[in-house]
């Protein structure tokens, strides 16, 4: 058995971090100064620390705006660092979205435009398009949430109510060339669907933005649903010249921090197998499912032999039931430990790579053989728990919690679970 399979899982989680970190990513990536002016703007969990990156490899004159989460900052000298809600939009994130989509127009096409996008960019980068408010954005917002829906159907709304997302922001800035850089959170890194695309052409319609809201009951507020039935200003499609001159650069995925986390795993004599990046569903069923293959995998060998880990990411989602303080990873997690009811020498670990888990400065948490044994001491029902999604305050309880701060990175979720013998 191994002596310390908690530092293991967070050596781990930690590994999938770092290989994702802008300073890392960024550098290398970087276009060609330009004979005109070069402008840096962008929105995201991460925007901050791109943007101290470029600055850190820039040896040209610059200027931009980036908007990132509350806490997310990153101190820069030339690029203004705006911070904003996340994941409902507020007022600052709907100024700096203005300002932002002011500074790139009336540009020439000896201009540069350095686009920095990563996850939370959605919600950061708000601009209600014209006859709607920041009011019935949010509300629109609150309900998706609360009713599960996963990010893609979320950000085919958002592209409809919006004027800089779904690739308007480079329509704006057209002549100028316009190269994004973008730390991927999605599934199958499309780079139109991180952050909403505000500088990739966009294939959705209002006509599916529509079926979105009319499949979750969303009704209300009148003046979406009125915005949305008029149609009267699609998004900048595939072809369309005025993105002609903008191109999108993947520079960071998920798939390659779970291979970072894989080889320390190995190196710790651990077989690890992905079972990929792209999973999604509701997490208290993910967390069901992926028990099942624990209890193979401890009792068969398969699909993996102990020592084993079974490594995956993507975005689960979660519906709100109850009242409780909660996230899609520990919602996972607290499933699991059901599922897995204390079966022996099987650790697990979820977390948001970006460090908040919800609503809350709280990445995740781990799963011990005696997570409900020590939850049955303590008196808390972990069922209890599930049924009001309060699974933070379950781990709460038990000191399980991981806690890494903002880690000024994006690439969504990870899970491992550590078969030991």
């Amino acid at each position: 058995m191994l002596d310390a399979p908690r530092e293991l899982l967070r050596a781990m989680f930690a590994a999938a971090i770092e290989t994702a970190l802008p300073a890392k990513v960024v550098p290398a990536r970087l276009p060609q100064p330009p004979r005109g002016r070069t402008i840096v703007v962008g929105a995201g969990k991460a925007a901050a620390a791109m943007a101290r990156a470029v600055e850190d490899n820039w040896n040209r004159p610059l200027e931009g705006l980036v908007v990132t989460r509350y806490g997310h900052g990153a101190q820069c000298r030339k690029i203004e660092i705006v911070e904003a809600a996340h994941p409902v939009p507020d007022l600052r994130g709907q100024q700096a979205a203005e300002r932002i989509l002011h500074m790139v127009q009336d540009l020439s096409e000896d201009d540069l435009v350095i686009s920095l996008i990563s996850g939370g960019g959605s919600a950061l980068l708000s601009l209600p398009a014209a006859g709607l408010t920041l009011a019935d954005k949010q509300a629109v917002n609150r309900a998706l949430l609360a009713c599960g829906a996963p990010i893609g159907e979320m950000n085919c709304v958002r592209k409809h109510l919006s004027a800089i997302k779904g690739g308007r922001l480079a329509a704006a800035a057209f002549p100028a060339r316009v190269v994004t850089l973008i730390i991927s959170d999605v599934p199958g890194d499309d780079p139109s669907s991180v952050a909403s695309g505000p500088t990739v052409p966009d294939s959705t319609t209002f006509a599916e933005a529509r079926s979105i809201l009319r499949r979750y009951g969303v009704t209300e507020p009148l003046s979406v649903i009125k915005h949305l039935e008029r149609a009267a200003d699609e998004t900048p499609k595939p072809g369309d010249p005025r993105l002609a001159r903008a191109e999108a650069v993947v520079i960071a995925t998920p798939w390659t921090s779970l291979q970072a986390a894989a080889e320390v795993a190995r190196n710790a004599g651990v077989a690890p197998l992905l079972l990929g990046d792209a999973i999604e569903g509701e997490a208290r069923e993910l967390g069901r499912a992926m028990a099942g293959f624990a209890h193979s995998a401890a009792l068969r060998g398969h699909p993996v032999r102990a020592p084993g880990v079974l490594i995956s990411g993507g975005e689960t989602t979660v519906t709100i039931r109850g009242d409780g303080r909660g996230g899609r990873n520990v919602e996972f997690l607290l499933s699991l430990a059901i599922a897995l009811d204390g079966l022996p020498d099987v650790w697990a670990i979820a977390g948001d790579t970006d460090g908040v888990d919800g609503a809350e400065e709280i990445a995740g948490a781990i799963v011990a053989p005696d997570t409900l044994a020590r939850a049955a001491a303590l008196g808390v029902d972990p069922r209890e728990r599930l049924a009001r999604n309060d699974a933070h305050g379950f781990f709460g309880a038990l000191g399980d919690q991981v806690v890494t701060g903002p880690t000024l990175t994006n690439v969504n979720d990870f899970r491992a679970i550590l078969v030991a013998r």
